[in-house]
């Protein structure tokens, strides 16, 4: 009786994930990337960093180089203790188009990355606003240029795509950029359909305006993560979002290389998730509790042959629909090399996400570092 019981409910599981696979992550797959006209806006890129000087020393020139006729560059040093500062100094002396904000920690914001960033938006000149962190960089010269001209007189959010450097022969390094990847599916995917939740600060872009009509961060200026996604979730819709998606819009982080210091990073990240709307929170959640569904009850029917025939045919099912969804994600994205390892993949990570969760239950990661 009980394993009838979970034959049908496996059925409405795989059921469920295909919905997820065809229908939802389709609207961002199946969508053509449409070539944008140019537009000369004046841009201010924004970058916050903490203890950064070897990073911005890398990384920097890249968006100094950006082929763009008018933008400044606002790097806002977050009471670092190293040599950021003389490092922001030091492009500053060559380049005139650089601006420094040396934010000193005070003790009601300390460790808080949302202060030091509303006081770079506040010295920022322009009206158009793009940011990236101090260990990124974009993967061309076209960067700036490929995110602005999405900008229009209804559209003040352009949500970009931040990836992560390929590692060749690390399995955490495939893991990291899986989970940016299905990540990346799901916020495009819903922002296609009219619903955007989140974005990534590593390649985002707003009207100041917005920010200021939103009083900023203030809303959740208590909660140490969350200077991208909570804010993106409280002020965007289907009017004012557009996603940039061609590949020259791409940039490219430093991605963490232990799994203590990844599961960190993550643990603030998903802390934040909670505080989504709850029409948000709602299909994400249901989505993951069905990845999970699917893996436990499925093996457990093929463990007690339980209609092993239909059990096989319906996680055949799942598996095509997910493959080939990814398929084209990943040729859109340009994430190589992670496709044949798709299953191993999502159940570490199925694993990962549940320990993260128990975790952040009885404790919580209070500051970025």
């Amino acid at each position: 009786m009980i394993l009838q019981v979970l034959f049908y409910l496996f059925f409405g599981v795989v059921l469920i994930q295909c919905i997820f696979y065809g229908y939802i992550f389709g609207k961002f797959v199946f969508a053509n990337v449409q070539a944008q006209t140019k537009k000369n806006i004046s841009i201010s890129v924004i970058i916050c960093a903490k203890n950064e000087s070897e990073n911005l020393s890398a990384f920097l020139p890249s968006v100094i180089d950006q082929n763009y006729p008018d933008f400044e560059i606002v790097l806002v040093n977050d009471g670092s203790h190293d040599d950021t500062l003389k490092v922001m100094e030091h492009f500053k002396a060559l380049h005139a188009n650089i601006k420094i904000v040396d934010v000193k920690p005070i003790e009601a914001f300390w460790g808080n990355k949302k202060y030091a960033l509303t006081l770079g938006i506040k010295a920022a000149t322009n009206r158009f606003l793009l940011f990236t962190d101090a260990d990124c960089k974009p993967i061309s010269n076209q960067w700036i240029s490929e995110m602005s001209c999405h900008f229009s007189n209804d559209k003040g959010i352009v949500i970009g795509y931040g990836a992560y450097k390929t590692i060749k022969g690390s399995f955490l390094n495939k893991l990291v950029r899986f989970e940016t990847l299905m990540t990346a599916i799901q916020y495009f995917s819903y922002a296609k359909l009219g619903q955007p939740y989140m974005a990534v600060g590593r390649n985002l872009a707003y009207k100041k305006e917005l920010f200021f009509q939103a009083r900023g961060f203030m809303n959740h200026m208590n909660v140490k993560s969350g200077d991208d996604d909570l804010f993106i979730n409280q002020i965007a819709n289907k009017k004012n979002a557009a996603i940039c998606v061609s590949k020259n819009s791409f940039t490219e982080s430093l991605p963490k290389q232990t799994f203590k210091s990844w599961i960190r990073q993550k643990r603030r990240h998903v802390s934040t998730a909670n505080l989504y709307k709850l029409k948000h929170k709602a299909p994400l959640t249901l989505f993951y509790i069905s990845q999970l569904l699917f893996w436990l009850i499925g093996t457990l029917l093929i463990c007690f042959l339980f209609n092993w025939k239909i059990v096989i045919a319906l996680i055949g099912l799942r598996f095509i629909f997910q493959i080939s969804i990814l398929h084209l994600a990943i040729q859109k994205l340009n994430e190589k090399g992670l496709i044949f390892m798709t299953p191993f993949l999502e159940l570490f990570l199925i694993v990962i996400q549940f320990y993260i969760f128990i975790k952040n239950l009885f404790s919580k990661s209070n500051h970025w570092e």
